[in-house]
């Protein structure tokens, strides 16, 4: 899964047509190095990479491996998976291809994906991020190979805070948390806008009493939203909910949340820090007033779990060119080009060592710190089928207008197994 709006990225695109080959599409990008002896086909996905950092990457690679022929094709997310699903079961496939984290288990399944547990330790597997490199095993076996990631923070107001006598660098536990939220809710001021269906916020509630949305139960996935745990989290996020006037019926995009933000009376929203590029753009003097922490934990000892997004990489079974392809993805996730992805894109890097990596960048340094404690959703294809239906968002809803939260919690996690299990 993939956030779509990054922090400070300046995003372009490079329109370059590049002539068909394997796995290609008619509208690609590319970085080719023409004179080499193997044909490299990646699909990198719209906006992962700016244009810049593109062209960088392309020439350096052309330079240090002359005898790869690289040609980087753009792809949409929209219709994504249909085109990944038909190109795994072709005999004519990319040879890497960019995926959503939460992705790579229904890919792996095919059988479409190429087996790379045996590469972990050549690339630094042991420091990977959770929230990238679990979604991207499947049975025991790492098939993708984590790239980049994004995920939530809280993005406040600096003079509110300020006004209120709150410094958000102590606020290190939920509780403290909750404490300044309350001083900061006062009149028209929303201490925070949060909507009743911001179902990841939920979920990183959640993992820090130690729940889960669902766990699996022998070869049974189960709704675990009743557990006494997953109850706790949900009672957290009603408590946070409550100050402020976020509808209870709709989630973040509903209106866009950036958007209230922009208005003037909010002080704090859980977003990913390219949020604040938005609420500046809508309200040009926010634009110095908004700051960056990591969503706090139940304790002071750690940050709060957070869903993470962003991508892996891939190798079609089908590829021609798996040695070559290797080569890209050892570039590519390596710790040089990393340290320059993150800087260039806004991204956190796809290992805890290179969290030093955007020091320099506010809203990058606050998810890197979150991006410790990062999960993903629960490693099964059978997931697509829950997100499809979303029950998750109905209980959300029921129990913030007065619903029996227990009942409620009952009702759909009964919801849960049944979409997981039809959907694997």
């Amino acid at each position: 899964m993939k956030f779509r709006l990054l922090a400070g990225a300046s995003v372009l695109t490079l329109s370059i047509v590049l002539s068909a080959c394997s796995g290609g599409s008619d509208d690609t990008t590319g970085g080719g190095a023409g004179g080499g002896t193997s044909e490299l086909t990646v699909w990198l996905m719209r906006d992962s990479v700016s244009a810049a950092f593109q062209q960088e990457f392309a020439a350096a690679f052309a330079k240090s491996h002359p005898d790869i022929d690289l040609e980087i094709q753009i792809q949409e997310w929209d219709g994504i998976g249909q085109k990944v699903t038909a190109a795994l079961a072709s005999n004519d496939a990319p040879d890497v291809i960019e995926v959503g984290n939460t992705q790579v288990a229904q890919y792996a399944q095919s059988g479409g994906l190429l087996d790379l547990t045996d590469k972990k330790a050549d690339l630094g597997g042991d420091a990977w991020l959770k929230g990238l490199a679990e979604p991207g095993a499947w049975e025991g076996k790492q098939y993708g190979i984590p790239y980049y990631a994004a995920n939530r923070v809280v993005v406040h107001r600096k003079d509110l805070f300020q006004q209120a006598g709150i410094d958000p660098a102590a606020i290190k536990t939920r509780d403290q948390w909750i404490t300044a939220t309350q001083k900061l809710n006062k009149g028209n001021q929303q201490g925070i806008y949060l909507t009743g269906q911001t179902w990841y916020a939920l979920a990183g509630f959640i993992w820090d009493e130690g729940g889960d949305l669902a766990v699996k139960d022998g070869g049974t996935w189960e709704g675990a939203l009743d557990t006494p745990e997953a109850l706790a989290g949900m009672e957290f996020y009603k408590r946070l909910q409550a100050l402020g006037k976020g509808p209870k019926d709709a989630d973040e995009a509903n209106p866009p949340q950036a958007e209230v933000m922009a208005k003037g009376e909010v002080a704090q929203i859980i977003s990913v820090p390219g949020g604040a590029s938005v609420i500046a753009e809508h309200n040009p003097e926010l634009k110095d007033k908004l700051g960056f922490f990591p969503i706090p934990g139940k304790t002071a000892d750690k940050p709060g779990a957070v869903f993470t997004g962003g991508s892996d990489l891939v190798i079609p079974a089908a590829s021609q060119h798996q040695d070559a392809a290797y080569t890209f993805i050892k570039e590519l996730t390596g710790d040089a080009w990393q340290k320059k992805l993150a800087l260039a894109m806004s991204y956190v890097p796809n290992k805890t060592t290179l969290a030093s990596a955007v020091a320099s960048d506010p809203g990058a340094a606050a998810m890197a710190v979150g991006a410790a404690e990062g999960r993903a959703t629960p490693n099964t294809p059978g997931w697509a089928a829950v997100e499809a239906e979303n029950p998750i968002k109905d209980y959300m809803t029921a129990t913030l207008t007065g619903g029996d939260m227990k009942q409620e919690a009952a009702k759909t996690s009964e919801d849960i197994t049944r979409a997981m299990n039809s959907g694997s």
